[in-house]
């Protein structure tokens, strides 16, 4: 009972959990949501896409990375320039001075699209753009640290410094990715009209199903020997060292991995908002995915989903009621969670699962028992009449109505 209750709580992504998570966010959430808080929570499903692959790198590997928005901001920046090359035909942009570019190369006087934006005309090149790009930038970062043996809050500096180095060039290089502003006005998908309501409505769906079968995938690994080295390396690294493996490689592999995971949420999430800016690849947004996956459980592919849900919906009511407080009500949390909850919300049913499943053993037996006992039970005791025999006082004699006269 208590293995079950583990699996339904969060675990380490067992089947159970999985299916209750897809219940709720295939079923549950579409019923009881308009579209627009349903759009919100596709949304914030995108982002749960980065906290599992912080999971792998962070919880299984030891790996903590400050710069997840890196490869979040590449996959949704490589969706976003070809949806925006399909919004900007010529009929679409005929007011330009150069009609057939992006608005934002037209502005800054760019008079036909760059070299490397023409491959991903294609949508085939960009898909396989979304997963390659983040994922050789990953290789070569983690080449450089790994090798070299750099780790800890060293390498979580390092990438927190790409982040901005990243987001500054973004910025900066405002005539080829539209700057502060990001991409904007993304329309279609090969005709497709993504802002619709029923093109939401499957959208959304398509996110859930990359969701879990991405999960399913992770769990696939972690039940590998890759898996069970991961967590050799993170607690031995040494000894896995010394018998023959080469720690730095599998570090680079996770590292790739979970940069690849991190870039579908942020395409699926250019694709359902509609847009992609650099306020989405800083050192806020990294540290904020960071926070998804400790609310929800680092040792938890499920609980890092629930995170990156309750998270998300407390910095939108945050920011909509105290939209001043909401920066540091977020870094309350993680405080809180850091220092009471280290394992998240899917470490709490270590903490109180046991007593959970003994109380809910408890109840159960004594619900047995009573209707074994009430089974038992002679029928004929509920229906024997019992007759009440009170007691009579004695009959008279004959002599005492004549006393009785006498004395009248």
């Amino acid at each position: 009972m208590q293995a079950s209750l583990k699996k339904i709580l969060g675990g380490r992504g067992g089947w159970t959990g999985i299916l209750v998570l897809a219940a709720i966010i295939l079923v549950a959430f579409p019923l009881t949501m308009d579209i627009f808080r349903l759009n919100l929570a596709g949304k914030y499903l995108t982002y749960a896409f980065v906290a599992i692959g912080l999971v792998m790198l962070w919880g299984y590997g030891g790996v903590l990375s400050l710069g997840q928005g890196v490869f979040f901001g590449l996959g949704g920046y490589c969706m976003a320039m070809f949806l925006k090359l399909e919004a900007s035909d010529p009929e679409s942009t005929k007011i330009q001075s150069t009609p057939g570019i992006p608005d934002f190369m037209d502005w800054n006087q760019l008079t036909a699209v760059p070299w490397f934006w023409e491959p991903f005309h294609s949508l085939t090149f960009t898909i396989i753009a979304i997963f390659v790009v983040p994922a050789l930038f990953a290789y070569f970062i983690g080449a450089a640290m790994f090798k070299r043996r750099v780790g800890g809050v060293y390498f979580a500096i390092i990438t927190q410094a790409i982040a901005a180095i990243l987001t500054i060039l973004i910025i900066g290089q405002q005539g080829y990715t539209g700057g502060a502003n990001g991409m904007t006005d993304l329309k279609t998908l090969l005709g497709w009209d993504i802002r619709t309501d029923s093109a939401k409505y499957i959208l959304y769906f398509a996110t859930c199903a990359f969701l879990l079968g991405s999960i399913v995938v992770l769990r696939w690994v972690l039940g590998t020997k890759f898996g069970r080295l991961l967590l050799a390396m993170r607690d031995r690294e040494d000894r896995v060292r010394f018998s023959g493996y080469d720690v730095a490689n599998f570090k680079i592999f996770v590292f790739c991995l979970a940069a690849a995971f991190s870039a579908l949420g942020g395409a699926l999430f250019t694709l359902q908002v509609g847009f992609m800016s650099p306020s989405f690849v800083g050192i806020v947004p990294s540290i904020e995915m960071v926070i998804f996956t400790a609310v929800g459980g680092r040792m938890s592919l499920v609980g890092a989903v629930y995170g990156a849900l309750l998270v998300n919906a407390g910095k939108t009511v945050f920011s909509e009621t105290f939209p001043e407080l909401w920066l540091l009500a977020m870094g309350g949390l993680f405080i809180a969670v850091v220092m009471f909850f280290p394992n998240g919300l899917a470490g709490l049913q270590e903490k109180y699962g046991p007593m959970l499943s003994q109380r809910l053993k408890s109840i159960l037996a004594n619900r047995k028992r009573l209707r074994a006992w009430q089974q038992e039970a002679p029928d004929a005791t509920a229906s024997k009449e019992y007759v009440v025999e009170l007691p009579q006082s004695p009959a008279p004699s004959s002599s005492e109505p004549l006393k009785t006269a006498e004395a009248r």
